[in-house]
C-alpha cells in the first residue's frame, strides 16, 4: 500500500515550516559576501541533525560559470524528481516544442475499427468523446470489433525497480501506448459522523461494479491527525482503503494505478462510443496493425505540444507524463541498448537521453537513469549533471520554454507554498525532488544584488522526515538570494 499524506495536513505542516523561512528572511536582511557563502551553508548542513546524511550542493553563476559553493558535486545521488531536468531537456532537444502525440482511429472497411496509442499521456474522456463524435460523422453505428494495437511502446510496462508501494499508486501507473485517464482509478474519500468509515466514491461511477473495497479507514475527531493509505491486490480486483480524516473536513482525492491499461482503455472507449449511440459488439486488445496497409484512418487527436507536456511534467512533477514522454525519444532512437532488457522501448530511450545530453555538453557518466521521473532508487545524478544541464538549457533556442516549465517559489507548482513572504519568492525557478530519504531541489536563482545563478542541492540517506530537509534546504536557497559582491 502507498500512504497520501493530504493535501490540507501539509497545509498544517507548511504552516510550521514556513514560519522559520519568514523569521528566517526577516532575521537575514542584511546581504551576504560570496565570500562568507561558504561557512554560511556549512553551518546549515553540518549541524548534528544531519551528520548521518549526505548532501551533494553545487551552485555557480549562470553566465560566467563561476563555481560560488561546491559540496560532493561530482558524485552520484538519487535524484528523485529533480531527474525530470533530464528528461525534459532530452525531450525539447530531440522533439522541438510544438511536436505532438497522434492518437489514431483506423478502419478497415468491413466493420472493424482499430484504435492505435502512441504514448499520450493526456487522454481523457474529453478527447474519446472527440473520436467518437468523428467516427459518428462519418456514419458508422455498428462496430463489429473495436481493436486496440497497443505496440508503438515495447517492453514491460511496469518498471521493475520501482517499489511495491509506487506500482500501486496512481504516480507510479504503467506505461504503455494506450493511456486513459493517466492509468489511474479516480476516488473520493470522505469523512463520516465520528467512528465511522470514510466513504468511499468513485469518480466514474461504473468503476464501482469491478472493484470490491476493503475499507479499514475511519473518521475521527477534529484533534486528530488525518492520513490515508491506499492500495490495490495484484490478482484480484480488490482496493484497500486504510487511514484517518477528520469528521467535518473536505473530501480528498486519491488516485490507483489500473492493472490492465489496455482493457481500461478499451471499456472507457466503449463506454463512449455507445453513448454517442455506436454500437460495439466485441473488443480485441493486443492486436498490431501496423503492417495493415488496407486501413484509412478515420479519427484523430492530438496531445498538447511537448512544451505543454514538459510544463505539466516539471510545474506538477508528474511521472506519467515524464515516463511517456520519455519513451518518445525511444520510439525514434536507432540506437542498441547496451545491455539486453523486456523493456525495450525504455532502454532505448535511456540511452538516447544519455547521447543527446551528452552531445550537448553534460559530462558522460555523470549520471545514470532508469526511469524519466525519478521514482526509481536506481536513479544516479551529480549535482554536477543538473547544474550542467540547466545551464545548456539557458543557452538553447527553448530557454524561456524550459525554464517557464519549472515552478516558481511562492507563486507555482510544487513551489507554490514553499518560501512565500520570503527573499526567494519569485526568484527562484526550480525543479523539486522528494522520495522517502531523499529531498532535492534544482534550478535558478536571481539574487537582488547578484549575479544569475544557477545551482542544485541533493540530500541523501535521510531518516527525518520530509519537511525537515525541505527547511534546510530552502535556508540555504534564502542565502543565495542574498548574495553580494564584496571588495
Amino acid at each position: 500500500m502507498f500512504k497520501l499524506y493530504l493535501q490540507k495536513i501539509t497545509i498544517t505542516f507548511l504552516v510550521l515550516y514556513f514560519n522559520p523561512l519568514i523569521a528566517l528572511s526577516q532575521e537575514t536582511t542584511q546581504e551576504i559576501c560570496s565570500t562568507e557563502l561558504t561557512n554560511a551553508i556549512d553551518a546549515v548542513i553540518n549541524r548534528p541533525i544531519f551528520r548521518r546524511y549526505r548532501w551533494g550542493i553545487l551552485v555557480e553563476t549562470l553566465s560566467k560559470k563561476t563555481e560560488i559553493y561546491s559540496r560532493d558535486a561530482e558524485y552520484y545521488f538519487i535524484p528523485a524528481s529533480t531527474a525530470k531536468l533530464l528528461t525534459t531537456a532530452a525531450a525539447l532537444q530531440q522533439l522541438r516544442p510544438q511536436f505532438r502525440i497522434r492518437t489514431s482511429v483506423y478502419g478497415d472497411g468491413k466493420g472493424n475499427i482499430y484504435i492505435m496509442g502512441r504514448g499520450d499521456p493526456s487522454l481523457t474522456a474529453t478527447q474519446l468523446k472527440s473520436l467518437a463524435e468523428q467516427l459518428k460523422e462519418q456514419g458508422i453505428e455498428n462496430i463489429n470489433q473495436l481493436i486496440a494495437d497497443d505496440s508503438y511502446f515495447q517492453g514491460m510496462i511496469v518498471n521493475p525497480n520501482w517499489e511495491w508501494e509506487d506500482v500501486q499508486a496512481g504516480y507510479g501507473a504503467p506505461i504503455n501506448s494506450l493511456i486513459f485517464n493517466q492509468n489511474a482509478i479516480d476516488l473520493v474519500l470522505s469523512p463520516q459522523s465520528f467512528g465511522q468509515p470514510l466513504k468511499v466514491t468513485f469518480v466514474n461511477p461504473a468503476e464501482s461494479k469491478k472493484w470490491q473495497i476493503e475499507n479499514n479507514s475511519v473518521s475521527v475527531a477534529k484533534n486528530e491527525k488525518e492520513f490515508v493509505e491506499v492500495g490495490r491486490d495484484f490478482i484480484q480486483p480488490i482496493i484497500r482503503i486504510s487511514g484517518q480524516l477528520r469528521i467535518g473536513s473536505a473530501s480528498e482525492p486519491v488516485y490507483v494505478a489500473v492493472v490492465e491499461p489496455v482493457d481500461n482503455f478499451l471499456n472507457n472507449f466503449r463506454q463512449v462510443l455507445e453513448s454517442e449511440g455506436i454500437r460495439v459488439s466485441r473488443i480485441v486488445k493486443n492486436s498490431q496493425i501496423t503492417s495493415n496497409f488496407n486501413l484509412t484512418e478515420l479519427a484523430f487527436v492530438e496531445s498538447p505540444t511537448v512544451a505543454e507536456l514538459i510544463e505539466e511534467v516539471n510545474k506538477k512533477s508528474n511521472n506519467v507524463y515524464a515516463e511517456a514522454l520519455l519513451r518518445q525519444l525511444g520510439v525514434r532512437s536507432r540506437l542498441v541498448p547496451k545491455k539486453k532488457s523486456n523493456n525495450q522501448t525504455l532502454a532505448k530511450s535511456l540511452e538516447e537521453v544519455k547521447v543527446i545530453l551528452t552531445r550537448l555538453g553534460v559530462t558522460p557518466n555523470s549520471f545514470r537513469l532508469n526511469d524519466g521521473s525519478g521514482l526509481s532508487r536506481h536513479n544516479l545524478v551529480t549535482p554536477q549533471a543538473l547544474v550542467q544541464t540547466l545551464r545548456i538549457m539557458a543557452n538553447s533556442p527553448w530557454a524561456n520554454i524550459y525554464r517557464n516549465s519549472l515552478p516558481i517559489a511562492g507563486v507555482s507548482g510544487t513551489l507554490s507554498r514553499r518560501f512565500r513572504n520570503s527573499f526567494a519568492e519569485g526568484n527562484v525557478q526550480a525543479k523539486t525532488g522528494t522520495i522517502s530519504g531523499v529531498s532535492g531541489l534544482a534550478g535558478y536563482i536571481q539574487p537582488r544584488n547578484f549575479q544569475p545563478l544557477v545551482f542544485s542541492i541533493i540530500v541523501n540517506q535521510s531518516d527525518l522526515e520530509t519537511k525537515n530537509l525541505r527547511t534546510a534546504i530552502d535556508e540555504i536557497v534564502l542565502l543565495l538570494t542574498q548574495l553580494k559582491s564584496c571588495g
